[in-house]
């Protein structure tokens, strides 16, 4: 019987964990790792599901070389399956584990955590763990929510969040730039990338559902999906903004 992994099954046609359309992503990894093809950038992922990120790195620069850190194994299982296929499986790193945990020996040129600031309870001790593991002049790639308008208690409810959970995105840079760094790039996922997004997730969990009837979490895949979609549609949608930024210590 096939395993039920959601997180894989609802990223199977977004594997990007992010409401971000593919050229955005493109867009931001040029500007993270730079646009030199011979450069051979050391590239940290903390928290990196199924490696799409890295993955895309890897493609676009022969001379990257690449770290993952994930909990989820079937998570990196896929990135490793993929990372084979293309052909870059000998430049990529991953390892199973808390990215709270993970220590290296040498600095890395770019550190990625996008959508995934909860591994570190929040944008601010995420900053901090990305300037342990950057080297002098490096940069980091950060995605996480902001408020688009302030929340009403039903999103917060809805959310299981409190009201200072994200600032707007002023708030947010303000919070970065008072942290130490300074934003070089930035991104704001558009109200389309977001739909696309959530249509992916949602989509993908409840065709999963319809396929295989007889399993016994297929119940359990619907009700998860159709819960989403009723929070995002009667709920976030247009409230909770993301912003992916391009970052630079400050000092």
């Amino acid at each position: 019987m096939q395993p039920y992994n959601r997180h894989l099954i609802t990223h199977a046609r977004h594997p990007i964990a992010a409401p971000l359309h593919p050229h955005s992503v493109l867009d931001l990894i040029e500007r993270a790792v730079g646009d030199d093809d011979a450069a051979r950038p050391r590239i940290l992922d903390l928290g990196c599901g199924e490696g799409a990120w890295l993955l895309e790195v890897l493609a676009h620069f022969p001379g990257a070389r690449a770290v993952g850190v994930d909990i989820d194994g079937g998570g990196l299982a896929r990135a490793a399956e993929q990372a084979e296929a293309l052909g870059v499986a000998d430049r990529l790193e991953l390892h199973e584990m808390p990215a709270a945990d993970y220590r290296a020996a040498e600095p890395f040129d770019v550190v990625l955590n996008v959508g995934a600031t909860h591994a570190f309870g929040g944008l601010l001790p995420t900053l901090e763990a990305a300037r342990a593991h950057l080297a002098p002049g490096g940069r980091a790639l950060i995605g996480d929510g902001f408020w688009e308008r302030e929340p009403t208690p039903a999103v917060l409810e809805i959310l299981g969040e409190s009201p200072d959970a994200y600032a707007d995105l002023a708030g947010t840079v303000d919070r970065i730039t008072g942290a130490g760094w300074t934003p070089v790039y930035g991104h704001t996922s558009t109200l389309d990338e977001w739909d696309d997004y959530e249509w992916s997730w949602t989509g993908s969990l409840a065709e999963w559902a319809l396929d295989h009837p007889d399993h016994p979490r297929a119940g359990e895949a619907a009700e998860t999906a159709a819960a989403h979609r009723t929070a995002w549609l009667h709920g976030y949608r247009g409230t909770l903004g993301f912003v992916t930024l391009v970052l630079r210590r400050t000092a």
